[in-house]
């Protein structure tokens, strides 16, 4: 089994654990008034995980060693890591498990604006004049979106604020 099959396979059983979540388990607990109404919350997650199990299946049937060219050369050589910059991998993930943790005592604003310049700076990006202002910008329009059109609340500011 190729590693695109491999991971369309998984793909795969977690959209239909998804889809099942939205169809049984959700269907279950949904209140009576909002059984009748017609935008439902469970309507996002059935879509997302039916159409997320149609493209792993294209995927699964339609990829392998006859298809799109894929030679030997191709596949993943796990005794040379180091050109596949694992370096930036790990550090993205870390950035990504520091921005949970600081988002609720930093802020969402200041959190999100650290968390798009420090993702950049390590993938590359070194135009500081327009990084920093997009980030910034960036970082307040989702959180009005969220908080003023959506109406959730997200804590922007830091907690000694």
């Amino acid at each position: 089994m190729t590693l695109e099959r491999a991971i369309a396979l998984i793909f795969v059983v977690v959209c239909v654990a998804y889809g099942y979540t939205a169809f049984v388990v959700m269907e279950a607990s949904l209140l009576p008034f909002e059984r009748n109404m017609t935008f439902l919350p469970n309507v996002l997650p059935k879509w997302l995980s039916v159409i997320g199990a149609f493209v792993g299946l294209a995927v699964l049937v339609q990829s392998g060693p006859g298809t799109g060219g894929q030679t030997a050369d191709d596949d993943i050589d796990i005794g040379n890591l180091r050109q596949y910059k694992l370096g930036q991998a790990i550090l993205l993930l870390v950035l990504m498990v520091a921005y949970a943790l600081l988002l609720r005592p930093v802020g969402f604003v200041t959190t999100t604006t650290l968390f798009l310049v420090l993702g950049a700076m390590i993938l590359g990006e070194r135009r500081y004049v327009l990084l920093v202002p997009v980030a910034v910008l960036s970082a307040f329009l989702i959180w009005y979106l969220v908080q003023e059109v959506l109406g959730i609340f997200l804590r922007p500011w830091p907690w000694f604020l």
